[in-house]
C-alpha cells in the first residue's frame, strides 16, 4: 500500500539483511520511497541508474572502506544527493569527520526518532541548496 504522501527517494546500503530490512521498514512507514543495496558495487550501480535525494550507507560492509566508496561515488553524481553514514558499531576515529561536510551526519539507527529527524534534516538541506542554486543561475545570467 502506498503512503498518501511520498516524501523522498532514499538509497539504503547495508550488507546486513536484518538491519537493512528494519531500516527499510522504518523509512517506508515514515513515507519515504526506499531502494536498497547489499554491497558497495550494487549501490554504485543504483546511483548510476536512478536519482536519490539521500544515500544512507553502512560504513563497513564487504570491506572496511566500502561505505566511504559509496558516499564518495554519490557525491560525484550531478544530482547531488545528501549523504550519511549509518552504523551501529562505529565510533569516530577522525575518518568520518574528514569525510562528512556539515550537511552529513553520522546516523545511529538504534535511535529511531533521531534517525528520522536526521533523514528529514538532510533531505531538507539538500532541497534548500537546490533551490538556492536554481535561483542564482538566472541572476548570474542577467548580471
Amino acid at each position: 500500500m502506498k503512503s498518501a504522501v511520498e516524501l523522498a527517494k532514499i538509497l539504503l546500503v547495508d550488507d546486513d539483511l536484518a538491519s537493512r530490512l528494519t531500516l527499510q521498514t522504518v523509512l517506508r512507514a515514515s513515507g519515504y520511497m526506499v531502494d536498497s543495496a547489499a554491497s558497495a558495487a550494487e549501490a554504485v550501480d543504483k546511483l548510476d541508474h536512478s536519482e536519490y535525494e539521500l544515500v544512507l550507507s553502512e560504513l563497513r560492509m564487504e570491506s572496511p572502506e566500502a561505505g566511504y566508496r559509496v558516499i564518495a561515488h554519490a557525491r560525484t553524481m550531478d544530482y547531488k544527493p545528501a549523504t550519511a553514514i549509518i552504523t551501529t558499531t562505529y565510533r569516530s576515529s577522525g575518518r568520518a569527520d574528514s569525510l562528512r561536510p556539515e550537511s552529513s551526519v553520522l546516523i545511529e539507527p538504534q535511535d529511531v526518532p533521531g534517525l528520522l529527524d536526521g533523514v528529514a534534516h538532510l533531505i531538507s538541506n539538500r532541497a534548500t541548496k537546490r533551490v538556492t542554486r536554481s535561483l542564482r543561475r538566472p541572476l548570474a545570467a542577467a548580471g
